[in-house]
């Protein structure tokens, strides 16, 4: 079985991730010990990061190696995630999202 990295791919994702933690490039280089044009080069494809970096970074986020690099979830990774974007926001909204996910989740054969 082959593997290759998709490092553009692999950009977008970090980048994503860290505009959801709302990061500046320059505020999640201060917690991996990278440059801000580091973050760039990353998030852009155009520099191949470390497996150190790709963990600082993935551990800075909050988010699994697995979401980086693959941009797929299991199960538990999905409630992790899932948990952690939910966490500060409105418990009453919180509720409420949670009713049309269920409802959602209810009909997704009809879907």
């Amino acid at each position: 079985m082959s593997f290759e990295v998709d490092y553009y791919a692999l950009g977008l994702r970090i980048r994503s991730a860290r505009e959801k933690k709302h990061l500046t490039q320059e505020q999640l280089g201060e917690l991996c010990s990278l440059s801000t044009a580091h973050i760039g080069h990353i998030e852009r494809g155009t520099r191949t990061p470390s497996v150190d970096t790709v963990c600082a970074v993935a551990k800075a986020l909050d988010i699994s190696l697995d979401a980086l690099l693959l941009d797929s979830f299991d199960d538990k990774d999905v409630l992790v995630h899932l948990s952690s974007v939910l966490k500060d926001k409105d418990p009453e909204k919180v509720r409420r999202f949670l009713a049309m996910i269920t409802a959602m989740a209810e009909k997704i054969d009809e879907i």
